[in-house]
């Protein structure tokens, strides 16, 4: 192995800014970013297609540093290349609050950042649903404007995670022949070797998925540059190029130990390092010669970029521009309105699931860019419609996906479609299966991505199929994360109200939780407004003056309303208000608030846990719902046995009233 001296010294100079980072936040992880120097410096040097001065150039190549601990790799390139927001101050403040050197690859907070990662395999799987968008949007505008790799790191504990296997046989399938991943083959993890926890044919293993896979000295520049252009010509296979690495490189004690994973080296170590790789600098300091060579490579996308710009001003470019901007909202409201007027017109006692499916099938001719699925529940999820061919490797202009059982490793490709950018991604399970989904949820919502996770069979009102599968606690468990909106729609006009909302939510994924069973559509009349936008909103106004009020979400709205008109019998005027969308109504001015709510007595109605609802409910005021798994058995029986009717929301009225 014999690298040229420049490059060899470029690589340093990323070894040299993880050592000096990570010794100066007196925390992080040096061992990775120390191992793979040469392998990304030839990535980024020789087949990295990008422009620093142009980081949103929407045919760059895409970089993803799946094993996102060894943060100061990508933060180090990014500043050698140029990217302008990446300075050595933001360097010498690695894993400081508010640099955007964040201890993990933070999208958002730096340019150049394509995703977050850190969750091990996440970034791996983002990265097939990166590569899903380029196929599917080259298909759709033409390789003139599409025209791109997706490129990975990935170590050891991406791989041992349960999701690298669904994202790898996903691409394998797809025959994803532009998702190229170095591995970083160290055989370090933090506990030790990995031959304590691992003993696959990691080779056997991708190929049986459907990859190429090749082995290389990853030291060795020329032959990491010779793995990438050979699985550039390769048709047909995503590749996994297997970089032999040394973690820590350099570090005289410490290289090829654990010891290099997740801490500082310490000053004497990295005294021995920079003697060992030839590194005679001051710490963060860079010479002159080697950061002109870094900035060349950070400049050599410009032509190729420039190349770019000058096809898409000779294209026709008005559809691409759309799908790259994603802003469809003025078509998609007028779209929605028309089919809440249809509905006006001719009401519909139908799943909220079928409401939606009849929302997409309004939608899809308004929005193009949306690229839907579901992890083998189509028929259940009624997530396909008309119009949808299937995108596949055959067909990569198809817009709906068949993702498998694979819920994890579905959500995940769907951040990275969201990403990619030029289509707008959703997917479908059962609302009770956003458990296996739950961690790309969360990292939807902490890079606030438009991610749309149509999520059925949403209660106990499933019926028979039983308590495996009749979700609890998860209104609650999703209710909670953070910028993420969840919407319970309680007939078709909710559900195209919240399919309205998902759309025009641009920084926020949601969660649509709908029914299996069929629903009584209680809005009616003028159909201008989107109520649901309000998140809450008095469904049925009490006959005289309120004295209680009934607030329920979904499939209990219908229960509700029979309660008010069996109290209105015996002389009580009851309220109903339909909460679609805590979230959103929680965001409402105190006065809304207010209104909605009043101050009589209330009771929550929901098939679910209560957890959610206790910031509304006061003393004295009530909850009917569940506090339990639920059982199997048809839902009326259900509904019934758990005490979630109108009735049991009567009686609850009376005691309140008494």
């Amino acid at each position: 192995m014999t690298n040229s001296p420049e490059r060899q010294a470029m690589a340093n100079a990323v070894r040299a800014l993880a050592m000096d980072a990570v010794e100066a936040a007196k925390s992080g992880h040096p061992g990775m970013p120390m191992g793979m120097a040469d392998a990304a410096t030839v990535l980024f040097a020789d087949h990295l297609n990008f422009d620093a001065s142009d980081p949103h150039w929407p045919d760059r190549d895409r970089f993803v540093l799946s094993a996102g601990h060894g943060s100061m790799l990508i933060y180090a390139l990014l500043y050698l290349t140029g990217y302008a927001d990446m300075t050595r101050a933001q360097i010498e403040n690695f894993r400081q609050l508010g640099s955007i050197t964040a201890g993990h690859p933070e999208f958002g907070h730096a340019s150049g950042i394509e995703t977050t990662t850190g969750p091990l395999g996440q970034g791996l799987a983002n990265a097939v649903g990166m590569a899903m968008a380029e196929r599917h949007l080259a298909a759709t505008f033409g390789t003139d404007l599409v025209d791109h790799y997706t490129y990975v790191i990935a170590g050891d504990g991406c791989l041992m995670e349960g999701i690298s296997h669904e994202a790898a046989s996903m691409a394998g399938h797809m025959q994803l022949d532009r998702l190229i991943v170095l591995f970083d083959d160290n055989g370090i993890s933090i506990d030790g070797s990995t031959d304590l926890a691992v003993s696959e044919d990691t080779t056997g293993r991708f190929e049986a998925y459907g990859w190429q896979v090749l082995a290389v000295d990853g030291h060795d520049m020329d032959a990491v540059s010779k793995a990438i252009t050979a699985a550039k010509q390769e048709t047909g296979k995503p590749t996994l190029i297997r970089c032999r690495t040394v973690i820590g490189f350099g570090a005289p004690k410490k290289a090829g130990t654990a010891g290099a994973h997740g801490a500082p080296l310490g000053g004497e170590e990295i005294a021995g390092a920079r003697a060992a790789l030839g590194w005679t600098h001051a710490p963060f300091e860079i010479p002159d010669d080697i950061m002109t060579g870094w900035r060349a490579v950070g400049s050599r996308g410009a032509a190729m970029r420039s190349a770019w710009q000058d096809r898409h001003a000779a294209a026709d470019s008005v559809a691409f521009d759309t799908a790259i901007s994603g802003d469809y909202s003025a078509a998609v409201n007028d779209a929605i309105l028309d089919w809440k007027r249809t509905l006006a017109a001719e009401p519909q006692k139908i799943a909220t699931r079928v409401a939606s499916q009849k929302a997409i099938a309004a939608i899809v001719p308004a929005c193009p860019a949306l690229f839907g699925g579901s992890a083998d529940l189509t028929g259940s999820n009624n997530t396909r419609v008309d119009g949808q061919d299937i995108f596949d490797h055959a067909n990569p202009g198809g817009s709906y996906i068949h993702y498998g059982v694979r819920e994890h490793g579905m959500a995940a490709a769907m951040n990275g479609i969201a990403l990619h950018g030029g289509a707008i991604p959703y997917g479908g399970t059962f609302l009770v299966f956003t458990d296996y989904c739950r961690p790309s949820i969360r990292l939807s919502a902490l890079m606030r991505q438009r991610a749309i996770y149509v999520m059925t069979h949403d209660s106990i009102g499933l019926g028979e199929d039983g308590p495996t599968h009749q979700p609890v606690e998860h209104l609650a468990a999703l209710r909670v994360i953070p910028n993420l909106l969840v919407f319970r729609p309680g007939d078709a006009v909710e559900t195209a109200e919240a399919w309205q909302c998902a759309l025009d939510s641009r920084e926020r994924p949601s969660i649509l939780a709908l029914s299996r069973q069929g629903l009584d559509q209680f809005r009616h009349g003028d159909m201008t407004e989107n109520q649901t936008a309000r998140g809450a909103y008095i469904a049925r106004n009490a006959h005289g003056d309120r004295q209680i009020t009934l607030i329920a979400s979904g499939s209990e709205v219908g229960i509700a309303l029979a309660a008010q008109a069996g109290l209105a019998a015996e002389g009580v005027a009851a309220a109903v208000v339909s909460a679609p969308c805590l979230e959103l109504f929680w965001q409402q001015d105190a006065g809304w608030r207010e209104s909605v709510i009043g101050d009589t007595p209330r009771i929550v109605i929901e098939a679910a846990l209560r957890q959610p609802w206790d910031r509304l409910l006061r003393d004295g005021d009530e909850f009917v719902g569940m506090d339990d798994f639920g059982a199997s058995a048809p839902a009326p029986a259900l509904y019934e046995h758990f005490g979630i009717t109108a009735d049991a929301v009567m009686e609850k009225a009376r005691v309140c009233l008494s």
